[in-house]
């Protein structure tokens, strides 16, 4: 059996970074985790070949060498992967889909040969098993939480490391909270389930052993779902695989209640992470009650941001706009609180009603949907949502907010508020041939062609005399300012 597995291509948004990876020679943020993990769990006497649209494009031959396609996806990819259907159906190759797209809204990809639903560990094998015997069904599915530990090493080997800017692999699934507006429950449980120490460590050696020396996102959705398992087996794991593979940084999501446990973060830090994404929300107690971010409220977030800061982890922010108690005072507040939080990487996004989420089935009762398919990508100004607020106003407000962030006035002076109140890890990035190649460019396209370039060279002089250790750092944070301007602009014209 030749198995081509295609990945559909990702449209410019806030996360593809497409902007900033011009800078580095790369061509995508990461390579395709799920895709890679489901080749694994194949039979090994099946030939496999990757085709990442990202890096580069399908073509005739490789469906020609193909007896099956497997596709993955999330909505933001949907365009993409009706592309790739037509193409599949004209070629006449059998195709299997599955990943998020597909399992919140099967209904809408019958041209689908088979549907392999929810997680992999739970119905490949049920799939495969039909697949032998001739008689595989169309859909599969199942309401399983399965084991992780079973989860195999993913086949790295497939993807071309060179093209991407980072690496990704998954500790665990599921999340305690249970936020309205969030599919991770419905999708995975609120019974965080997690991989072995062991199993993660050999995903890194594997990956070691390919070359790799950049960075790796832990991709789950709040690494601190498991807390117990989190400082008693994964970080001590790491802070000895450090010892022996130093340079190697890791970014992660996590909640904001990682500022409760100073311990907690000294070891993140010891084990190579260097940055979180937390999702903020917005400052309003009201609209956190709302959406049953229980964890967010009663606290003072700027002041958690600049504590988790101080410990030497960067934070990034996710923030929405749209909820039924914001009034027309919220798009000021989550300026102020952006810029005084010194949260560079900040994405605003309009809220969207996710299919499978509680708030979908609330504003569905409530005759507020807009019958039109989500984008999956919230930060392009779009909502299939009729907000309580005048949807001109929501719209024009949250153009504001992104217009406000990101000029290079506001957005550069952020990142100095950031360089101020971070005190870098103790694992540190080697100067590798990537960073300068970096510097060098950005040298150029932003402190000598861009418009920003008086604020860039305001952050670099800044930075040499007072971090000059984070001036590696201050260079990076000015590229994304970059990519998040571009964004904009295509977005909010």
């Amino acid at each position: 059996m030749n198995v081509l597995l295609v990945y559909p291509e990702f449209p410019d948004t806030f996360w593809s970074f497409r902007y900033a990876l011009d800078f580095i020679g790369r061509r995508s943020a990461f390579p395709p985790l799920g895709l890679l993990t489901v080749a694994a769990m194949l039979p090994g006497e099946w030939k496999k070949r990757l085709v990442d649209l990202n890096v580069r494009r399908l073509r005739q031959k490789d469906l020609e060498w193909a007896d099956c396609v497997f596709i993955s996806a999330m909505a933001v990819q949907r365009r993409s992967v009706h592309d790739i259907l037509q193409r599949c159906t004209k070629a006449g190759v059998r195709t299997v889909a599955g990943g998020s797209l597909f399992t919140s809204e099967p209904e809408a990809f019958d041209a689908v040969d088979h549907l392999v639903l929810n997680e992999g560990e739970a119905t490949i094998p049920l799939f495969l098993s039909d697949l032998a015997e001739g008689t595989a069904k169309h859909i599969y599915n199942s309401n399983e939480f399965p084991n992780m530990r079973d989860t195999p090493v993913p086949l790295w080997h497939l993807a071309d490391l060179k093209r991407y800017g980072s690496m990704n692999i998954q500790y665990s699934r599921g999340c305690p909270f249970d936020c309205e507006f969030c599919n991770i429950t419905a999708l995975f449980g609120r019974r965080p389930r997690t991989k072995s120490a062991e199993q993660i460590i050999a995903e890194l050696d594997s990956l070691w052993e390919l070359g790799w020396r950049g960075s790796v996102f832990f991709v789950d959705d709040n690494l601190l779902g498991n807390k117990r398992h989190l400082k008693e087996e994964l970080l001590p794991s790491l802070v000895k695989w450090q010892r022996t593979h130093s340079g190697i940084p890791f970014n992660t999501e996590i909640s904001i209640n990682l500022a409760d446990d100073p311990e907690l973060m000294k070891m993140m830090v010891q084990a190579g992470f260097d940055t979180v994404f937390i999702g903020i929300e917005t400052p309003d107690e009201d609209a956190l009650g709302e959406c049953g971010k229980t964890q967010n409220q009663g606290r003072n977030m700027i002041a958690d941001v600049h504590r988790i800061q101080q410990t030497g982890l960067q934070v990034q922010g996710g923030f929405i706009v749209g909820f039924d108690g914001d009034t027309p005072g919220v798009f000021q507040r989550q300026i102020d609180f952006i810029q005084e939080s010194g949260i560079a990487t900040a994405m605003v996004g309009l809220l969207e009603a996710l299919p499978g989420t509680r708030l979908y089935e609330r504003l569905k009762g409530e005759n507020r949907l807009v019958e039109a398919e989500t984008s999956g990508d919230n930060a392009d100004a779009t909502t299939n949502i009729i907000p309580r607020m005048s949807l001109d106003v929501l719209r024009e407000g949250y153009k504001r907010i992104m217009r406000h962030i990101y000029t290079p006035k506001h957005y550069y002076r952020r990142v100095l508020t950031f360089l101020r109140e971070y005190r870098p890890p103790r694992v540190k990035a080697r100067l590798s041939r990537t960073r300068l190649l970096a510097g060098a460019r950005s040298t150029v396209r932003l402190g000598v062609l861009g418009r920003e370039r008086f604020h860039y060279w305001r952050l670099m002089a800044w930075t040499v005399l007072h971090r000059p250790s984070l001036l590696p750092l201050a260079v990076t944070l000015a590229i994304y300012g970059h990519h998040f301007r571009k964004v904009c602009e295509r977005h909010l014209r």
